[in-house]
Protein backbone atom coordinates (compact mmCIF):
# COMPACT_ATOMS: atom_id res chain seq x y z
CA UNK A 1 0.00 0.00 0.00
CA UNK A 2 0.99 3.59 -0.71
CA UNK A 3 1.80 5.56 2.53
CA UNK A 4 0.60 8.67 1.30
CA UNK A 5 -2.68 6.84 -0.33
CA UNK A 6 -3.03 5.44 4.01
CA UNK A 7 -2.70 9.16 5.32
CA UNK A 8 -4.87 10.53 3.74
CA UNK A 9 -9.07 9.36 3.28
CA UNK A 10 -10.33 9.35 -0.24
CA UNK A 11 -12.39 11.73 -1.15
CA UNK A 12 -10.56 14.32 1.33
CA UNK A 13 -9.77 17.56 -0.28
CA UNK A 14 -6.18 19.03 -0.72
CA UNK A 15 -5.31 21.21 2.05
CA UNK A 16 -2.24 23.88 1.26
CA UNK A 17 -0.40 22.48 4.04
CA UNK A 18 -0.71 19.09 2.31
CA UNK A 19 2.47 20.38 0.22
CA UNK A 20 5.03 17.94 0.77
CA UNK A 21 8.79 16.74 -0.90
CA UNK A 22 9.56 13.67 -1.10
CA UNK A 23 12.43 14.13 0.97
CA UNK A 24 12.57 17.31 2.89
CA UNK A 25 15.51 19.35 3.39
CA UNK A 26 16.85 22.26 6.04
CA UNK A 27 19.40 24.84 5.50
CA UNK A 28 22.62 24.04 7.48
CA UNK A 29 26.10 26.39 7.33
CA UNK A 30 28.44 24.79 4.89
CA UNK A 31 31.85 23.94 6.47
CA UNK A 32 33.98 26.55 5.71
CA UNK A 33 36.94 29.01 6.70
CA UNK A 34 36.58 32.85 6.43
CA UNK A 35 39.77 34.19 4.49
CA UNK A 36 41.31 37.51 4.81
CA UNK A 37 41.81 39.51 1.48
CA UNK A 38 45.43 38.77 1.30
CA UNK A 39 45.10 35.43 1.50
CA UNK A 40 43.74 34.72 -2.70
CA UNK A 41 46.18 37.58 -3.48
CA UNK A 42 49.01 35.79 -2.25
CA UNK A 43 48.00 32.63 -3.34
CA UNK A 44 47.77 34.03 -6.82
CA UNK A 45 51.20 35.63 -7.04
CA UNK A 46 52.48 32.47 -5.67
CA UNK A 47 51.04 30.93 -8.41
CA UNK A 48 51.86 32.80 -11.36
CA UNK A 49 55.67 32.78 -9.82
CA UNK A 50 55.41 29.12 -9.76
CA UNK A 51 54.14 28.73 -13.60
CA UNK A 52 57.21 31.25 -14.34
CA UNK A 53 59.57 28.99 -12.98
CA UNK A 54 58.18 25.96 -14.25
CA UNK A 55 57.98 26.87 -17.54
CA UNK A 56 61.79 27.19 -17.71
CA UNK A 57 61.93 31.56 -16.74
CA UNK A 58 65.15 31.71 -16.21
CA UNK A 59 68.26 29.40 -15.12
CA UNK A 60 67.00 26.97 -12.58
CA UNK A 61 67.48 23.19 -11.54
CA UNK A 62 65.04 20.59 -13.04
CA UNK A 63 64.35 20.05 -9.30
CA UNK A 64 63.52 23.24 -8.74
CA UNK A 65 60.69 22.94 -11.96
CA UNK A 66 59.46 20.06 -10.62
CA UNK A 67 58.77 21.67 -7.10
CA UNK A 68 56.89 25.00 -8.87
CA UNK A 69 55.08 22.16 -11.12
CA UNK A 70 53.71 20.77 -7.69
CA UNK A 71 52.90 24.26 -6.25
CA UNK A 72 51.38 25.45 -9.80
CA UNK A 73 49.02 22.14 -9.54
CA UNK A 74 48.05 22.86 -5.63
CA UNK A 75 47.37 26.64 -6.49
CA UNK A 76 44.81 25.50 -9.38
CA UNK A 77 43.58 23.12 -6.89
CA UNK A 78 43.24 25.46 -4.03
CA UNK A 79 41.86 28.45 -5.78
CA UNK A 80 38.49 27.23 -7.28
CA UNK A 81 37.90 27.25 -3.21
CA UNK A 82 37.77 31.03 -3.05
CA UNK A 83 34.04 32.17 -2.69
CA UNK A 84 32.45 35.67 -2.00
CA UNK A 85 29.22 36.09 -0.70
CA UNK A 86 27.71 39.58 -1.29
CA UNK A 87 25.49 41.21 1.27
CA UNK A 88 22.16 39.57 1.44
CA UNK A 89 23.13 36.59 -0.54
CA UNK A 90 24.11 33.06 0.01
CA UNK A 91 25.82 30.04 -1.84
CA UNK A 92 24.03 27.02 -1.69
CA UNK A 93 27.33 24.31 -1.80
CA UNK A 94 26.83 20.73 -3.36
CA UNK A 95 29.50 18.12 -3.44
CA UNK A 96 28.95 15.16 -5.84
CA UNK A 97 24.80 15.61 -5.73
CA UNK A 98 25.10 15.83 -1.93
CA UNK A 99 23.72 18.93 -0.10
CA UNK A 100 26.91 19.93 2.06
CA UNK A 101 25.66 23.41 3.62
CA UNK A 102 24.71 26.94 2.69
CA UNK A 103 26.75 30.42 3.16
CA UNK A 104 24.90 33.06 4.32
CA UNK A 105 27.36 35.57 5.78
CA UNK A 106 28.68 38.07 3.65
CA UNK A 107 32.92 37.96 3.49
CA UNK A 108 35.50 36.08 1.15
CA UNK A 109 35.63 32.15 1.90
CA UNK A 110 37.29 29.27 1.27
CA UNK A 111 35.41 25.72 1.00
CA UNK A 112 36.18 22.81 -0.65
CA UNK A 113 37.34 23.29 -4.22
CA UNK A 114 35.46 20.67 -6.10
CA UNK A 115 32.31 22.39 -4.77
CA UNK A 116 32.83 24.49 -7.86
CA UNK A 117 30.66 22.53 -10.67
CA UNK A 118 27.68 23.57 -8.32
CA UNK A 119 27.10 26.29 -6.43
CA UNK A 120 23.84 28.09 -6.49
CA UNK A 121 23.34 31.80 -5.79
CA UNK A 122 20.41 32.55 -4.04
CA UNK A 123 19.57 36.41 -2.86
CA UNK A 124 17.88 36.69 0.54
CA UNK A 125 16.73 40.15 -0.61
CA UNK A 126 13.04 41.23 0.07
CA UNK A 127 10.89 40.86 -3.03
CA UNK A 128 7.83 41.71 -4.33
CA UNK A 129 5.28 40.17 -6.24
CA UNK A 130 2.27 42.21 -7.98
CA UNK A 131 0.06 40.01 -9.00
CA UNK A 132 -2.25 40.09 -12.74
CA UNK A 133 -5.95 40.70 -12.63
CA UNK A 134 -8.05 37.76 -12.58
CA UNK A 135 -11.34 37.26 -13.16
CA UNK A 136 -13.16 35.15 -10.50
CA UNK A 137 -16.43 34.57 -9.10
CA UNK A 138 -16.93 35.76 -5.52
CA UNK A 139 -19.23 33.67 -2.62
CA UNK A 140 -22.16 35.03 -4.05
CA UNK A 141 -21.46 34.39 -7.55
CA UNK A 142 -20.96 37.85 -8.93
CA UNK A 143 -17.59 38.03 -11.50
CA UNK A 144 -15.53 40.63 -9.93
CA UNK A 145 -11.83 41.39 -10.70
CA UNK A 146 -9.04 41.28 -7.91
CA UNK A 147 -5.51 41.58 -8.20
CA UNK A 148 -2.42 41.82 -4.84
CA UNK A 149 0.88 42.64 -4.09
CA UNK A 150 2.96 40.19 -2.13
CA UNK A 151 5.88 40.66 -0.63
CA UNK A 152 8.35 37.81 0.98
CA UNK A 153 11.95 36.66 1.18
CA UNK A 154 13.54 33.33 1.60
CA UNK A 155 14.61 32.29 4.48
CA UNK A 156 15.47 28.59 4.00
CA UNK A 157 17.66 28.05 0.60
CA UNK A 158 18.00 24.51 0.90
CA UNK A 159 13.93 24.26 0.53
CA UNK A 160 14.51 26.53 -2.02
CA UNK A 161 16.65 25.27 -4.04
CA UNK A 162 16.01 21.55 -3.66
CA UNK A 163 12.13 20.81 -2.57
CA UNK A 164 10.50 22.95 -5.21
CA UNK A 165 11.45 22.93 -9.01
CA UNK A 166 11.46 26.99 -9.69
CA UNK A 167 10.99 28.81 -6.07
CA UNK A 168 10.15 32.27 -8.15
CA UNK A 169 7.56 30.45 -10.30
CA UNK A 170 6.12 28.80 -7.59
CA UNK A 171 5.53 32.05 -5.49
CA UNK A 172 3.45 33.50 -8.91
CA UNK A 173 1.28 30.33 -9.03
CA UNK A 174 0.70 29.72 -5.58
CA UNK A 175 -0.15 33.41 -5.05
CA UNK A 176 -2.81 33.49 -7.71
CA UNK A 177 -4.50 30.21 -6.51
CA UNK A 178 -4.66 31.42 -2.81
CA UNK A 179 -6.00 34.68 -4.62
CA UNK A 180 -8.87 32.80 -6.05
CA UNK A 181 -9.54 31.01 -3.59
CA UNK A 182 -9.56 33.88 -1.13
CA UNK A 183 -12.53 35.39 -4.04
CA UNK A 184 -14.94 32.45 -3.52
CA UNK A 185 -14.63 32.86 0.05
CA UNK A 186 -15.83 36.16 0.40
CA UNK A 187 -18.80 38.01 -1.01
CA UNK A 188 -17.65 40.97 -2.88
CA UNK A 189 -19.82 43.64 -0.45
CA UNK A 190 -21.46 42.50 3.29
CA UNK A 191 -25.19 42.98 2.07
CA UNK A 192 -26.36 40.78 4.91
CA UNK A 193 -25.55 41.82 8.32
CA UNK A 194 -22.24 40.32 10.07
CA UNK A 195 -20.95 39.25 7.04
CA UNK A 196 -17.37 39.19 6.23
CA UNK A 197 -16.79 40.66 2.79
CA UNK A 198 -14.35 41.51 0.18
CA UNK A 199 -14.80 45.29 0.17
CA UNK A 200 -16.27 45.92 3.75
CA UNK A 201 -13.19 43.84 5.57
CA UNK A 202 -9.89 44.76 4.23
CA UNK A 203 -7.45 44.09 7.03
CA UNK A 204 -9.35 40.60 7.29
CA UNK A 205 -9.46 39.71 4.15
CA UNK A 206 -5.82 40.86 3.98
CA UNK A 207 -5.08 38.49 7.13
CA UNK A 208 -6.33 35.38 5.53
CA UNK A 209 -4.94 35.58 2.33
CA UNK A 210 -1.39 36.30 4.03
CA UNK A 211 -1.53 33.28 6.37
CA UNK A 212 -3.07 30.64 3.52
CA UNK A 213 -0.27 32.06 1.81
CA UNK A 214 2.41 31.41 3.99
CA UNK A 215 0.80 27.83 4.41
CA UNK A 216 1.50 27.15 0.69
CA UNK A 217 5.17 29.21 0.51
CA UNK A 218 6.52 27.32 3.29
CA UNK A 219 7.53 24.13 1.60
CA UNK A 220 9.61 26.40 -0.49
CA UNK A 221 11.33 28.05 2.38
CA UNK A 222 9.73 31.11 1.90
CA UNK A 223 8.40 33.93 4.72
CA UNK A 224 5.36 35.61 3.97
CA UNK A 225 5.62 39.57 5.15
CA UNK A 226 2.91 41.23 3.78
CA UNK A 227 0.06 40.82 1.42
CA UNK A 228 -2.62 43.65 0.29
CA UNK A 229 -5.34 43.92 -2.37
CA UNK A 230 -4.26 46.58 -5.19
CA UNK A 231 -7.31 46.33 -7.37
CA UNK A 232 -10.71 44.94 -6.46
CA UNK A 233 -14.06 45.92 -8.27
CA UNK A 234 -17.18 44.28 -10.37
CA UNK A 235 -15.93 42.65 -13.47
CA UNK A 236 -17.56 45.18 -16.59
CA UNK A 237 -20.06 43.11 -17.57
CA UNK A 238 -22.19 43.73 -14.10
CA UNK A 239 -20.69 46.56 -12.81
CA UNK A 240 -23.50 48.98 -14.41
CA UNK A 241 -26.07 46.82 -12.44
CA UNK A 242 -24.32 46.83 -9.36
CA UNK A 243 -23.51 50.46 -9.06
CA UNK A 244 -27.39 50.71 -9.38
CA UNK A 245 -27.88 48.40 -6.62
CA UNK A 246 -25.23 49.90 -4.21
CA UNK A 247 -27.04 53.20 -5.26
CA UNK A 248 -30.45 51.70 -4.53
CA UNK A 249 -29.26 50.63 -0.95
CA UNK A 250 -27.50 53.72 -0.82
CA UNK A 251 -31.20 55.78 -1.19
CA UNK A 252 -32.47 53.29 1.59
CA UNK A 253 -30.19 54.07 4.40
CA UNK A 254 -30.67 58.10 4.02
CA UNK A 255 -34.40 57.06 3.82
CA UNK A 256 -34.22 55.64 6.98
CA UNK A 257 -32.37 57.62 8.95
CA UNK A 258 -34.39 60.68 7.64
CA UNK A 259 -37.78 59.26 8.65
CA UNK A 260 -36.29 58.15 12.17
CA UNK A 261 -35.06 61.75 12.93
CA UNK A 262 -38.35 63.22 11.27
CA UNK A 263 -40.16 61.16 13.81
CA UNK A 264 -37.94 62.21 16.60
CA UNK A 265 -38.95 65.97 15.40
CA UNK A 266 -42.16 65.43 15.77
CA UNK A 267 -42.33 64.11 18.57
CA UNK A 268 -40.91 67.05 20.32
CA UNK A 269 -42.88 69.15 18.48
CA UNK A 270 -46.22 67.93 19.81
CA UNK A 271 -44.25 67.46 23.38
CA UNK A 272 -43.20 71.19 23.32
CA UNK A 273 -46.34 72.26 22.57
CA UNK A 274 -48.39 70.26 24.95
CA UNK A 275 -46.30 71.49 27.52
CA UNK A 276 -46.53 75.43 26.46
CA UNK A 277 -50.35 75.49 26.18
CA UNK A 278 -50.09 77.53 23.09
CA UNK A 279 -52.41 75.64 21.49
CA UNK A 280 -54.79 72.49 21.73
CA UNK A 281 -54.82 69.93 19.26
CA UNK A 282 -57.28 67.51 19.42
CA UNK A 283 -56.69 63.77 17.76
CA UNK A 284 -57.60 65.24 14.49
CA UNK A 285 -55.45 68.01 14.35
CA UNK A 286 -52.13 65.94 15.48
CA UNK A 287 -52.85 63.53 12.75
CA UNK A 288 -52.62 66.43 10.26
CA UNK A 289 -50.13 67.97 12.21
CA UNK A 290 -48.09 65.25 12.29
CA UNK A 291 -48.63 64.32 8.27
CA UNK A 292 -47.55 67.86 7.09
CA UNK A 293 -43.85 67.69 9.50
CA UNK A 294 -43.23 64.02 8.24
CA UNK A 295 -43.66 65.47 4.54
CA UNK A 296 -41.56 68.47 5.27
CA UNK A 297 -38.69 66.80 7.03
CA UNK A 298 -39.43 63.58 5.38
CA UNK A 299 -39.08 65.03 1.62
CA UNK A 300 -36.22 64.76 -0.24
CA UNK A 301 -36.91 68.56 -1.86
CA UNK A 302 -37.88 71.19 -0.13
CA UNK A 303 -41.64 71.90 0.38
CA UNK A 304 -43.91 73.98 -1.45
CA UNK A 305 -46.14 76.03 1.31
CA UNK A 306 -49.45 76.18 0.69
CA UNK A 307 -52.26 78.93 2.24
CA UNK A 308 -54.97 77.06 3.59
CA UNK A 309 -58.02 80.09 4.12
CA UNK A 310 -60.41 77.92 5.42
CA UNK A 311 -60.24 75.99 8.58
CA UNK A 312 -59.38 72.17 9.07
CA UNK A 313 -63.04 70.98 8.51
CA UNK A 314 -64.30 73.25 5.56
Amino acid sequence: MNPASARTPPGDALEPAGFSPRRSHEQRPAQAFACPPVVPVAVAALGIAAVLIALGAGEVSSGLRIAAGAVTLAVVLVGPGFVVVQPNESRVLILFGRYVGTLADARLWWVNPFTVFWRKRVSLRVRNFQSERIKVNDASGNPIEIAAVVVWRVTDTAKAVFDVEDFEQFVTVQSETALRHLANEYPYDDYARDTISLRGNADQVRDSLQAELQTRLQTAGIEVLETRLTHLAYAPEIAEVMLRRQQAEAILAARKTMVQGAVGLVHMALAQLADSDLVELDAERKASMVANLMVVLSGDHSPTPVINTGSLYT
